[in-house]
């Protein structure tokens, strides 16, 4: 029940934000959505790290779709919820050189009444569809 009300209120979050009106998105609508909103100019379309801005970064983008080889086959859930969300120091994991996606989602929750209330919820559900695609683009 609460996860249907969730996945309602990003969709319309979503949709006043982008402009566009979903229907009934599905998880990976949200998570697609996330990526290519957020994600994909750096990281590329498919997550392979060849977005348009790679030119322009200091630090070539990662390649998104071998987390879990690199990670000894299962996907680093907490390790890449961390980075997403940036708000704790990830130190071993190299230096913050994406912006910190959990402060700026707390700001656009901040920005709607019924979000403004539990904006760590809107934050989560939004990191947690990130994770649930970027879990699906991993190659085998």
């Amino acid at each position: 029940m609460r996860s249907s009300r969730l996945i309602g209120a990003l969709a319309l979050v979503l949709s006043a934000t982008t402009g566009t009106t979903l229907a009934q998105p599905t998880n990976e609508d949200l998570g697609r959505l996330e990526y290519e909103g957020n994600c994909a100019s750096c990281h590329g379309v498919t997550g392979k790290g060849d977005g348009r801005m790679k030119g322009f970064l200091t630090k070539a983008p990662s390649d998104l779709t071998t987390l879990s080889r690199r990670y000894g086959g299962a996907f680093p859930n907490q390790m890449v919820w961390e980075v997403i969300d940036g708000r704790t120091e990830v130190g071993p994991h190299g230096s913050r050189d994406m912006p910190v996606w959990g402060r700026v989602f707390r700001a656009q929750a901040m920005q709607y009444p019924g979000m403004a209330t539990q904006p760590e919820w809107y934050v989560r559900g939004r990191i947690v569809a990130l994770l649930d695609y970027l879990a699906r683009l991993q190659v085998k």
